[in-house]
């Protein structure tokens, strides 16, 4: 059981308060703190902290004993790769709307990209690594996100409500084909439109959008956020596509899961994010970034309908969140103000690589040989798939929450 050092990401979108204040450095920040990133990724892997208070990636760790720091299960399905990533998403503006491959998608676009000679770091390199990226979003905040395609219907009903001239060809488009198939069709047409066009058919967008605010339509949420969106990226097509996104606003402890295909972009807030070790991403829009709207278009799934709401199978202590993904499943678990230290007490399988991250509060976790790790907010513990059970418990009787990832082979219960 060791403590990691972990790897923050200064991306434009981040906030200069929320990592800072959960690690406990001053704040604000000099420049925005976006992601913080707990695992074995090549491209910022975790530190392991010794007992001499020396430092060794978790990277070298994996590739010097995958067996006995993965165990046989890990090792023989994912070699010396962790199977999954933990992130802290600190969002103050939105990301990029982004979708990820699917694993067969990622090996073809990594072994061309390998071939085209593209370095692994290059700003144009759409697949830095051959495998998925599903993922797992788990809210701390309230958090908001567009994330998958609305069921056309009520896509056809938003947007005859802020109807424009210019708008209302795409309508009928959508309104005679209303299905994936429609969808794509839309999509493709609004995320390739010629600037001029664009630019002639966002501002009557927006005003459009101002009027059904002030006339308390039935759409406010989202045309406040095509609005946000409009003022944050201007000229830019990916506002539009947002007007074919379910608008989620997710409460603490809610989460989505992503699949691979699925359009995406975070709005704001901060949360607990799991998944696939892997850095794929194609862009199409909201963002300074590379745009790749070809390759993207080749990935993207246009199923469509409610993006569901996950809240995990919930326990004593907390819930498990369960998906289809093998690489990766996050278990929360949490003790409120006044919790007794025994009555408290959950017990925390070993026999699988995990990382356990403090999100509130203290608590120590306590192994069944004696050894005892006190773990106060912002910080984390690697504990190897060699490592036997541990019990943890709050310590300083307020609040306390504990996030467990480990691979989704596990069948975790609920704490």
């Amino acid at each position: 059981m060791e403590l990691l050092r972990n790897a923050v990401r200064p991306y434009a979108w981040g906030s200069r308060t929320t990592i800072p204040e959960l690690l406990g450095r001053p704040v604000p920040a000099p420049h925005p703190e976006a992601e913080l990133w707990l695992g074995a990724h090549p491209g910022d892997p975790s530190k392991v902290i010794g007992e001499d208070g020396s430092e060794r990636s978790l990277l070298d760790l994996l590739e010097a004993d995958p067996v006995g720091q993965l165990g046989d299960r890990c090792a023989n399905r994912w070699g010396n790769r962790l199977p999954f990533l933990l992130k802290i998403l600190a969002a103050e503006e939105p990301l990029s709307m982004q979708a990820h491959p699917s694993a067969a998608q990622a090996a073809e676009g990594h072994a061309r990209e390998e071939k085209l000679g593209i370095a692994r770091d290059a700003a144009n390199r759409n697949y830095p690594d051959p495998t998925a990226k599903p993922e797992l979003v788990c809210a701390l905040t309230e958090f908001h996100a567009l994330a998958g395609f609305r069921a056309p219907e009520r896509t056809v009903a938003l947007l005859r409500a802020i109807e424009t001239p210019g708008l209302a060809k795409y309508t009928d488009l959508l309104a005679e084909q209303p299905d994936p198939d429609g969808l794509r069709a839309l999509f493709t047409t609004w995320i390739t439109l010629p600037q001029g066009t664009l630019d002639e058919l966002l501002p009557d967008v927006l005003d459009a959008c101002v009027l059904h605010i002030k006339e308390h339509g039935e759409f406010d949420v989202e045309c406040r956020t095509i609005l946000e969106l409009g003022e944050a990226h201007p000229r830019d097509a990916g506002v539009l596509a947002a007007l074919l996104l379910n608008r989620l606003t997710l409460s603490a402890g809610e989460a989505i899961y992503l699949p691979a295909g699925n359009l995406h972009s975070y709005l704001h807030g901060t949360a607990v994010e799991i998944l696939a070790n892997s850095d794929n991403i194609l862009r199409c829009g909201l963002t300074p970034k590379h745009v790749d709207v070809p390759e993207l278009l080749r990935v993207v799934d246009f199923g469509c309908g409610d993006m569901p709401v996950h809240t995990g199978d919930l326990g004593p202590h907390g819930a498990v969140y369960r998906t289809e993904t093998p690489e990766f499943e996050l278990t929360r678990i949490e003790w409120e103000t006044g919790d007794s230290a025994v009555d408290g007490e959950v017990r925390i399988a070993g026999g699988a690589p995990q990382i356990l991250l403090c999100t509130a509060g203290e608590l120590v976790v306590t192994a069944e040989d004696g050894e005892r790790t006190e773990l106060r907010r912002g910080q984390s513990v690697w504990l190897a798939a060699s490592h036997a059970a541990v019990r943890a418990r709050p310590a300083g009787g307020s609040r306390t929450q504990l996030f467990r990832a480990t691979p989704g082979t596990c069948e975790n219960p609920a704490p």
